[in-house]
């Protein structure tokens, strides 16, 4: 259990992150035909010599459920924009009616992160002339650091896997923050609840399903990847992050891993927190 100041401190940097009113995207375009299955849009706001852009692609996290969407990280993907990124902001169905805790649905969480990102291009060129697809990163956070993972490993799912595609995808690389990237480690740290387990199921779901979703068991990619985990992270622990890396460095892969020192969960996509200009930085270190 965190000591009295830890929990205190973790919930201030909380209470920061979600301080920010919501930023109201330029455009915004579905990539299905449920509600959740839309993608927010967000120019450059800055005024650079290239017309075009790097793309950031960024997935929110909340455990996989239905009470957070991607409004609270609409200010992360501003931050992002005022940086000179081009920014996709996808929402997916996640886990319950709102007010529950369930995580995830299975199989349509995974069902829509990977349709929005074929859709993607296609879109893109459409609603956000300003982006250059050709230097996309994908980022996500917590519950969407997984996925981001996730996405980018689909050329290395099961064979029969109804998302895997031929080869990698066009990535200059990832870059997962706080990220659930390895469900044995998570479930044994009871993380966000065991959500986990709640995403894919039962005992025997959660065996049978784990090497479609798990992104421990899903490499190597080949696509360069960072994970920035803070240090005094209460939420997703050091321990999984590294769990992952370790995995990856069996698997014959570098995987970069920047530890934050006195930084927890929220501050990496908190515009006001020093951890979010790292976060920056290392995507602008893979997208430019």
């Amino acid at each position: 259990m965190p000591d009295d100041a830890a929990a205190a401190r973790a919930a201030a940097e909380e209470e920061s992150a979600f301080s920010h009113p919501p930023v109201d995207p330029d455009a915004t375009a579905a990539y299905g035909g449920h509600p959740d299955q839309v993608i927010d849009f967000y120019a450059p706001r800055t005024t650079a010599e290239s017309p075009l852009a790097p793309l950031v692609v960024v997935l929110h996290g909340g455990a996989w459920r239905a009470r957070y969407d991607r409004r609270h990280i609409t200010p992360f993907a501003d931050h992002l924009a005022r940086a000179g990124f081009a920014v996709a902001n996808v929402e997916y169905r996640r886990g319950g009616a709102p007010g529950t805790e369930a995580a995830g649905r299975w199989p349509d969480t995974l069902d829509d992160v990977a349709a929005a990102l074929d859709a993607l291009p296609a879109l893109v060129r459409e609603a956000l002339p300003q982006a250059d697809s050709r230097r996309t990163v994908l980022t996500g956070h917590s519950a969407g650091g997984h996925l981001a993972l996730w996405a980018a490993a689909r050329h290395v799912l099961p064979a029969d896997a109804p998302w895997r595609t031929a080869g990698p995808a066009p990535l200059r690389g990832v870059v997962a923050l706080a990220p659930i990237a390895d469900f044995e480690v998570a479930g044994k740290l009871n993380v966000c609840g065991n959500a986990a387990r709640q995403l894919l199921g039962d005992k025997d779901e959660f065996a049978a399903r784990r090497p479609y979703a798990d992104p421990a068991l899903l490499l190597p990619t080949g696509i360069a990847t960072t994970l920035v985990q803070g240090r005094t992270d209460l939420v997703v622990p050091q321990a999984v992050a590294e769990s992952y890396a370790d995995a990856a460095a069996k698997a014959g892969e570098m995987v970069g891993l920047t530890l934050l020192a006195d930084v927890g969960h929220f501050p990496l996509i908190d515009p006001a927190a020093d951890a979010c200009a790292v976060v920056t930085e290392e995507i602008a270190q893979l997208a430019w």
